[in-house]
């Protein structure tokens, strides 16, 4: 068998001294950079220079080195007659195999410190033109650009198992890598003249599947977790069933409300919505609170934490049907007593945070918006008493958790709390008085003396004195409606206590 040419030029050297090692069996000669030839070297491998095929020696600092037509030539030949005679006649040979990664851009400018300067050197030339030849050429040439393809390549190398399709799937990945790098530098080109408010005008994603669902929100839909490349799940999964593209859908509400406070917060989601959210001196006390909430929806929720699991947690949490629970980590014992349970999906985060835009299909293309992370008016000195009472110590605390909460459920949202724990939530109603009543109901007794949140203006007095009916002591809202003196009115006929924030929360 004819034995290969290998073209080596990597940046990222790992692993690289024994991949060559496992293809040098049936390379006639490995092709490499000067960095990467003297590893080679050092490693006891036969290297051929640039500069021994005749083409042009390295110049400008190792800026132009790979960008010739003695190696552009031998990657791109077609495996037929007129090329291969064309580059006999020249002087030059086929090159079968191109392993290239490239300048480390994306790391280089993640550093606060980096230069306009130094981002610059770090965007790769030669190594984008090499990766982009032989994928162009993958009918002849293989590629690798991740070294976390090089045992399973070097496998099947060996094996004699190099064919069309492995090298239209390396040469695919090749093209996303490329696209992915280029990507990273136009963000980097708008950084510095782009306001901290605007959208990017191209906004480019390269996302791969990394898990199939079995079907999407119903049977007769396909779905999947698509992430960045070479990425992991953002949760790494220790027990129970695959997780459903309903499940995801859950978790991300469930996790970015847990997440977002500071004591020890418990939150449980069911369709979309927080039934139950609280906080506590303890994870257990806040798990015992948020399903108090309402212990009907939480049946089949999906619960996140935002501390570890202990022992007493987990007891609680296994009395529950729970198709999903989420943490930060799990105590030997609670993961003990919770795998007990053969179908809850058992959830450690790893990489769960959000991107800087939210994005949703719609209408044939994609809404993209800046995510709603602004945490200023959680401030309680900024928010304005409207009524003629003003708010105790006690009910101004459960104002500020009532309000925190009602940014994560879904528009019309009403938030009913005693303390730092819902006791009622009016969700994704088509007005805001079907919310106030869905949340007093779910309150029952409880919403005597309770506050709540509104996470946008009451446009009439109807929801308000709804709300003053079922027992409700104190509003936040954040005002701006034309009847807001109507409204405000109302408040004080009841002798409740009423403060605006200025600022909204929807959340569709």
């Amino acid at each position: 068998m004819t034995k290969a040419r290998v073209l080596v030029s990597v940046a990222d050297k790992t692993g690289i001294a024994d991949l060559c090692r496992a293809l040098s069996d049936q390379v006639e000669a490995f092709i490499a950079s000067r960095g990467t030839a003297a590893l080679l070297r050092a490693a006891g491998l036969p290297v051929t220079s640039l500069e021994e095929l005749g083409s042009w020696p390295e110049m400008l600092d190792g800026r132009v080195k790979t960008l010739q037509p003695q190696i552009h030539g031998g990657i791109l030949a077609r495996r037929e007659a007129a090329h291969l005679a064309e580059l006999q006649a020249r002087g030059l040979h086929p090159i079968d195999l191109v392993v290239v990664n490239l300048y480390p851009f994306e790391a280089t400018v993640a550093r606060p410190d980096v230069t306009w300067d130094e981002a610059m050197e770090n965007v790769d030339i030669g190594g984008v033109a090499l990766i982009r030849a032989a994928a162009k050429n993958h009918a002849h040439v293989s590629v690798l650009v991740d070294p976390n393809d090089y045992a399973a390549f070097a496998a099947a190398w060996r094996q004699g198992q190099v064919d069309r399709e492995l090298r239209r799937t390396l040469a695919h990945k090749a093209f996303r890598r490329t696209l992915a790098y280029d990507a990273a530098i136009a963000r980097f080109f708008q950084a510095p003249t782009a306001s901290a408010a605007s959208l990017p005008p191209v906004l480019q994603q390269d996302l791969v599947l990394l898990e199939a669902s079995r079907y999407g929100e119903n049977p007769q839909q396909q779905g999947g977790f698509y992430g960045a490349p070479d990425a992991a799940l953002p949760f790494a999964q220790l027990h129970g069933k695959p997780m459903s593209f309903n499940n995801w859908l859950d978790l991300d509400g469930s996790w970015r409300a847990a997440q977002s406070f500071a004591a020890p917060t418990v939150a449980i989601v069911k369709h979309g919505n927080p039934c139950g959210l609280a906080s506590a001196a303890s994870l257990e006390q806040a798990y015992a609170l948020a399903l108090q909430s309402d212990p009907v929806s939480a049946f089949g929720g999906i619960v996140s934490c935002n501390r570890p699991v202990d022992a007493g947690t987990a007891e609680r949490v296994a009395w529950l049907f729970v198709e999903v629970l989420a943490a930060p980590d799990y105590a030997a014992e609670a993961l003990t007593r919770l795998t007990r349970k053969k179908n809850l999906r058992i959830l450690k985060a790893r990489n769960a945070r959000g991107g800087a835009f939210s994005l949703r299909s719609a209408c044939g293309g994609i809404l993209v918006q800046e995510p709603d992370t602004d945490r200023a008016d959680l401030d309680v000195r900024q928010w304005t008493c409207v009524t003629e009472r003003p708010p105790t110590p006690a009910q101004l605390e459960a104002l500020a958790f009532a309000w925190h909460a009602a940014r994560f459920v879904k528009s019309n949202a009403i938030v009913l709390a005693q303390g730092a724990a819902s006791v009622g939530v009016g969700a994704g109603q088509m007005s805001r008085l079907d919310a106030v009543h869905l949340a007093v109901r779910k309150a029952g007794a409880r919403a005597q003396g309770a506050v709540l949140a509104s996470d946008a203006f009451f446009p009439f007095p109807d929801g308000l004195e709804a709300a003053a009916d079922a027992g409700v002591a104190a509003v936040v809202q954040p005002g701006g409606s034309m009847r807001d003196k109507a409204v405000i009115q109302a408040a004080n006929d009841r002798g409740l206590v009423m403060l605006h924030t200025g600022r909204r929360h929807f959340l569709h």
